[in-house]
């Protein structure tokens, strides 16, 4: 098994390392498939999540999702099961070893049609469970992720298979040690399912204000298990999920336009520019016109080096 996986990983570093000629996340020409290589340790990056499985071939990295640590390797893979708001860092990467890695991503409805094709059963009643997890790869998992890779060589058959082999990468994930997260997401009355539905209402409307009652009415559950489900899936509460959308929005923002941070607090939906300095400063760990700065020098020098 382990001269296989090695096999495997050889294969997947040549074909990545072949499609990214410069460090960060590049798109591939098989829709949702993303490279990523990078010939240093980063700082803290953040993003969303959306649902996805990635594996590491070359390095390490850790994710915090609210004040959960997870860290992984070539040895394993992980899995967001619904959108989340994470901050990621390459722990482990050189110039001789650069990291490298992939992202698959995916909705629930393809999740839902292999479950149905597959006839795997799932108890809908099963409790919210956390929506992101780390597992140990197996090689069926990694042969199909590497057959997939090498149908960037073949363009003409990308449309035909790679749909084949994508449903074969979720079937493996489903199949893993973890696959119960990922199969309650797809499944209509689950609570992971309603609180998806939750996410995706916060997602769409982050800079608008909510009252909890009306989410647990979306949800279809009581406030009170609509808060313990949240944090559940989520590792918080829908306010501070909430929270960590509109700052990363908002430095987003600040990043891309030459805009006021006051009017950019505005947009995002705080009431107080002085709130979301403090709240800025507390998620990244300077103020908002400082911390903008700090990220365009270090942009600058990246280029020129």
């Amino acid at each position: 098994m382990f001269e296989q996986l090695y096999r495997q990983r050889v294969e997947l570093t040549k074909i990545i390392e072949g499609r990214t000629g410069r460090d960060g996340t590049q798109m591939t020409a098989i829709p949702t498939l993303f490279f990523s290589r990078y010939s240093d340790e980063t700082g803290p990056n953040y993003g969303v999540y959306k649902p996805s499985v990635c594996i590491i071939v070359q390095g390490m990295k850790e994710v915090l999702l609210s004040q959960e640590r997870f860290q992984y390797g070539p040895a394993d893979y992980l899995v967001a099961s619904v959108n989340l708001p994470i901050t990621g860092q390459v722990t482990e990467a050189s110039c001789e070893v650069p990291y490298l890695a992939l992202k698959l991503e995916f909705t629930p409805s393809e999740i839902l049609e292999v479950l149905r094709e597959f006839q795997m059963g799932v108890d809908k009643k099963e409790n919210a469970r956390r929506g992101l997890y780390v597992s140990k790869i197996e090689p069926s998992l990694l042969d199909a992720v590497t057959r997939l890779a090498r149908l960037l060589d073949h363009p003409k058959d990308i449309p035909v298979l790679a749909p084949l082999i994508r449903k074969e990468i979720i079937y493996r994930v489903l199949r893993g040690e973890h696959g119960g997260m990922l199969k309650q997401i797809a499944i209509e009355g689950s609570s992971t399912n309603q609180i998806s539905d939750v996410i995706e209402h916060i997602m769409n409307n982050y800079e608008k204000s909510f009252k909890i009652e009306e989410l647990a009415e979306l949800a279809n559950m009581s406030v009170s298990s609509l808060h313990r489900h949240f944090k559940e899936v989520t590792a918080m509460s829908p306010i501070q999920f909430q929270k960590q959308l509109r700052l990363q929005e908002a430095r987003s923002l600040l990043l891309s336009e030459s805009a006021d941070a006051a009017d950019v607090a505005f947009r995002v939906g705080y009431e107080s520019p002085s709130q979301f300095s403090r709240e800025y400063s507390r998620m990244f760990g300077l103020p908002p016109k400082e911390d903008v700065k700090r990220l365009r020098d270090h942009h600058d020098k990246t280029i020129n080096l």
